[in-house]
């Protein structure tokens, strides 16, 4: 007895449609002339052409579409992508499952930038912006980075780095700070409240890759939403996730 088969998802067949034309017309193909050969509505043509071309799977030249670099990424191993590329597929899933801001972040000089971020889809969220700069002293993806500092690194950090008060509840104090680290490398997870951005609470676990430390992958919510089940939720989530992204490596 044969199984039946699931009826295809028709938003799936049309995006894959869509990528299929484009490559087999090099020369690149406006938007009426897919909409006309695939048969798709110009309202739902235009939203998963934007979505393409925002996921660079495609990309637009004035007013033709051409296969982009997105494509030829889905063929190199994961070991010629960027650190971008790595570890963005996973940062989308995790703000997908949680519906919290999230972001990745690397050690630049005494500071952290976020290098991919996924903002919550809720009214009342915490934006980061992609190249954002702050502190490591402050935020739960600079505690997380902290840790993976050796003894002569820290040493460092700690006579160099300026660790400026953003609220009353920033915490600077050394011998404090030396405490979190320390928490960090036992526990794996970095955590802030109120120390960068009043009201906001941030969780961060490091990320790394081929068995070295790349950055740390964070979590920002509102303190309103911050509640212990939450806070469970989100430390089993970036466990799998930061998982995910060592098993990919």
């Amino acid at each position: 007895m044969h199984k039946a088969t699931q009826p295809p998802v028709k938003s799936a067949m049309r995006t894959l449609d869509i990528i299929e034309y484009v490559v087999g017309n090099p020369s690149g193909v406006a938007a009426q002339d897919i909409a006309a050969a695939l048969q798709i509505p110009v309202s739902s043509l235009s939203y998963l052409l934007a979505t393409l071309c925002e996921r660079t799977y495609l990309r637009r030249d004035g007013r033709r579409y051409h296969a982009g670099p997105g494509l030829e990424r889905l063929r190199m191993p994961a070991s010629a992508l960027s650190i971008e590329d790595r570890v963005a597929p996973q940062v989308r899933a995790l703000r997908r499952a949680l519906n919290e801001t999230t972001s990745f972040f690397t050690a630049t000089d005494w500071e952290i930038e976020a290098r991919v971020t996924e903002t919550a889809d809720q009214a009342l969220r915490y934006a980061v912006s992609v190249g954002a700069r702050a502190p490591l002293h402050c935020m739960a993806a600079g505690k997380a980075i902290l840790s993976t500092f050796d003894d002569a690194m820290l040493a460092r950090y700690f006579a160099e780095a300026p660790r400026p008060l953003f609220t009353p509840y920033t915490i600077t104090d050394e011998a404090v700070l030396r405490q979190q680290v320390a928490a960090v490398r036992d526990t794996g997870f970095a955590f802030t409240n109120d120390e960068y951005t009043p009201g906001v609470c941030g969780i961060a676990r490091v990320v790394r890759i081929d068995g070295a430390a790349a950055g740390a992958l964070a979590v920002a919510l509102p303190r309103l939403r911050y509640t212990q089940e939450v806070r469970a939720q989100i430390i089993e989530r970036l466990t799998a996730v930061c998982a995910a992204i060592e098993a990919g490596a």
